[in-house]
This record gives structure tokens, sequence and C-alpha cells, in this order.
């Protein structure tokens, strides 16, 4: 078993000690009412536009969402969350050392404490039970949103339920051979929707993309057809799987908790690369962290 197969399948359990901790964990985490931002790199971020909306939906404050290299400096924040497996990728470092400069309160959300994210951030979470040996992400990902979802009182024992049944529900039918995937999210669904296509490219090489459900229609349906595979994660626009159909796609309804969709659909990106005789363990030009020398700093 590889360790991306293991690490996707303990995500249930990863999920209700997050539940558990985020009570504890509020003092250090946003307050109702803070400005808040929440940066990362890669999966992080896209967890970070899923929790930026939960927050904003369950009445907590303006909340934005960036990736750490295009954090907006001139805008003012009561508190900065950076989500970071590592505690090692540059452009998150870098991002925590000039808020610290600032004097910009920031909580880091991170894998491994004994990195150097322990120094740049005022506070830290750490969820070490859901580190990972793998390079392609999954369950600190999603743990890490199941504690912010938790904290603003929107996670449900339900969203459990729902990531143990996608674990051994059988994938959709073909779906493994399929030559082309979009996945398609509404609301806090969209940064789910990103990771998916993420993961689909990541593990299996596979071309994956990912909009707003509604933004489908105007354009990216163009290239939908037979071979490839529409994928609508939470609530599906009235007629679009219709309109999938007409194309010869083939179109998934999602049914479940949209991050246990993921889960779902972390299972056929491994399931994808099988099928292509890939090792999702060793995701070409890919590494567990990112960190960029002085060179390759000047260039970005």
């Amino acid at each position: 078993m590889s360790h991306v197969a293991y690490e996707l399948g303990t995500q249930p359990e990863c999920w209700e000690r997050a539940a558990e901790l985020a009570p504890a964990q509020r003092p250090v985490l946003p307050k109702p009412g803070e400005r808040t931002a929440i940066v990362g790199c890669g999966t992080s971020y896209y967890m970070a536009q899923a929790a930026a909306v939960l927050r904003e939906e369950a009445g907590q404050g303006e909340t934005d969402a960036f990736p750490a290299s295009e954090f907006p400096r001139h805008r003012r924040y009561d508190r900065v969350v950076a989500l970071t497996r590592s505690g090692t990728t540059t452009e998150v470092l870098e991002l925590l050392a000039g808020l610290r400069e600032a004097g910009v309160p920031t909580t880091a959300v991170i894998g491994d404490p004994a990195t150097p994210v322990m120094t740049l951030a005022d506070e830290l979470v750490v969820l070490d039970f859901a580190d990972e040996q793998s390079v392609v992400q999954t369950r600190f990902a999603t743990t890490a949103l199941t504690l912010l979802r938790a904290h603003v009182g929107r996670h449900t024992v339900g969203a459990v339920a729902d990531a143990r049944t996608a674990l051994t529900e059988p994938l959709p039918e073909q779906a493994p051979s399929r030559r082309q995937f979009t996945f398609l999210g509404r609301g806090w669904s969209v940064g789910i929707a990103n990771e998916a296509a993420l993961k689909m490219r990541e593990a299996s090489l596979s071309w994956a993309e990912s909009y707003p459900a509604m933004e489908y229609r105007h354009g990216p349906i163009s290239v939908t057809g037979p071979g490839s595979l529409t994928w609508s994660i939470g609530e599906a626009p009235e007629g679009l799987a219709a309109q999938v159909r007409a194309t010869g796609g083939q179109w998934v309804a999602g049914r479940l908790d949209p991050l246990a969709e993921l889960v779902r659909v972390h299972r056929l990106a491994i399931a994808v690369a099988a099928h292509q005789d890939l090792d999702p363990d060793q995701p070409r030009n890919l590494t567990r962290s990112v960190i960029l020398t002085a060179g390759e700093e000047a260039v970005r």
C-alpha cells in the first residue's frame, strides 16, 4: 500500500480528533468579528478558500484567502492564519516574518512543530496526528479544514460518517479510464473542487480542471465530451447534468458532504494512477515542501 493510500484512509479518525481539539484552540484562532485572512500554498491555499467562505457564511466576519506569495501587504487584518503542513515552505515563512515586523497577529496550523514556523508565528495549532509521509497531501489538508470548520460551528458528525462511506463505496463506473476530469463547486465547495482537480493532476498526471458550477456553462463545457468526466461537489445547478450527458461526457453527482466527496476523489486519483501504472507516492516534479534558494526567490 502506498503512503498516500494509507493516509487518505485515516481521514475520518483525524477529523474526529480535530473537531474535539477545536474548542481548546479557540483563543488562538480568529474571534468573531475579526477581519481575517487565511493563507497557504497549493493544497493549503484551496483549503483556505473553503475555510474563508465557511467563516463568512457562519457570520464570523470578513475573511479572505490568498496564496502566501500573493498576500496584499497593504491591507489590514486583525489576524492571519497560515496553513502549512511542513512548516518549511519559503513563501509562508517569508510572509509570517513580514507580518511579525508589521505587528499583525498570526496563527499557524501545522503538521510538524519542529520547523522554522515555530519561531515566526505568534500562535501554533499542531495537528501532528495528521502529518504525512506522502508528497501528495490528503489527511493534513482535510483535517486542518475540519478544525477551522468546527471552530465556526459548521462541522457535523455527518461529515465523518460520509467520509467513512466515501472510503468504501464503489467509485463511479468507468471513472478510472477517463482522460479528462472537471470538478465543480458552489460556495465553500469551490475550494474543494479546486483541490480535487489538483489531486488528479498531482497523483495521476491527469488533465483536470475546476470551476464554480455556474461558470461551467460560460465556456468550459465546450471541451466536455466522450472520455471526460464532470463531477459536481455539492449541489449542482438545475439542468447541468443533462447538458453534460448531452455532450457524451460522464456526469457524477456528489451526494456526500463536500469534504467527504474529496475523499472519493482522493481514491479516484490513486485508481487513475494505478490504471496508468504510475506511483502516486512519487509525483512528477514535486517535493513535500517548496524551499526556494535566494536566486529562485529573486526571479519569482
